[in-house]
């Protein structure tokens, strides 16, 4: 009898046929049209030329699409690292109850990830600019240097600079999530396990650390789809140019400037579908490892 009033009218198709208009037009489509793309020749002109897999023979003989993967690697290893421990650390530290001013702190920390990262690129080209900057004036002002340095022409010390910038934007964010995992942490056990005569420090290791295994699995690999995406940060620092000796080249940049400044878009196509198996490889390798560490601590 219930479900006979039900009514099972086809109105409903029509409240979410836009978003599914929209996401086969501005996403599949794209996407669909780019992989095409990968085994054509074409410039942007006339009709695409179908070439096989040459774009993808191409890539594994290209030196400058290593070079922009050790960068993009080298540059998010020295930020993610770092991110993700400070984060975790900051997140257990403002979930305690004794902590003052808790929200005032979060905020404080989650600013950075509202600004935009061209603006943070930016922002720090002009600090660390080499005739009028404000980091080499304050060094001369207190006598450590003489001379302005240019910064610019130092490629570890770029790589360095663009790993601060995504550590100092992103922690903020990391720090949020790793909160919203602790809260989730059933507070009955925290308390047994203290009542039992676990220290903090053992809690932590043994029971709050392997219940954050899925907040840090989903860290992890958010960070690795970000972090092999890097654009607009060495982008604006470095004005787009990669430089110095292309130790700032990250993958997408290299990607842009083959398909929007040479106008290669097939191999620019390659590239990007070559670099979303790198993705899917480590997201693959990330996932495996957390849940082989996940079996082991049950066994």
């Amino acid at each position: 009898m219930f479900s006979k009033s039900i009514r099972k009218d086809n109105y409903g198709y029509l409240f979410i046929a836009p978003f599914f208009l929209i996401f086969f037009i501005f996403g599949l489509y794209p996407i669909v049209y780019s992989l095409y793309l990968s085994f054509t020749d074409w410039d942007g002109f006339g009709q695409p030329v179908l070439v096989g897999f040459q774009n993808y023979q191409r890539i594994i003989g290209d030196f400058f699409f290593y070079k922009s993967l050790f960068n993009t690697l080298l540059i998010w290893g020295a930020s993610v690292i770092p991110q993700l421990t400070v984060s975790l650390i900051l997140a257990v530290i403002l979930h305690e109850k004794f902590v003052k001013g808790k929200s005032f702190f979060r905020a404080v920390f989650f600013f950075p990830n509202i600004v935009t990262a061209a603006s943070l690129g930016l922002l720090v080209g002009l600090i660390f600019s080499w005739q009028t900057g404000s980091f080499n004036q304050f060094l001369m002002s207190i006598g450590i240097i003489s001379d302005p340095i240019n910064w610019a022409d130092k490629p570890n010390f770029m790589r360095g600079l663009v790993s601060s910038i995504l550590f100092w934007q992103y922690f903020g964010y990391s720090m949020i999530i790793y909160i919203a995992g602790l809260q989730g942490i059933s507070k009955d056990i925290l308390e047994a396990a203290e009542i039992d005569g676990a220290s903090k420090v053992k809690v932590f290791f043994t029971i709050t650390l392997p219940l954050l295994r899925p907040i840090i699995l989903f860290q992890v690999v958010t960070s690795i789809i970000g972090g092999m995406q890097i654009f607009d940060q060495p982008y604006t620092l470095t004005d787009g140019s990669g430089n110095p000796d292309n130790a700032t080249l990250t993958s997408v940049m290299y990607l842009y400037d083959t398909a929007f400044t040479r106008y290669q878009y097939g191999y620019g196509s390659a590239i990007a579908f070559g670099l979303f198996i790198i993705i899917v490889i480590f997201s693959i390798i990330s996932f495996t490892t957390m849940n082989l560490k996940t079996k082991q601590g049950k066994a």
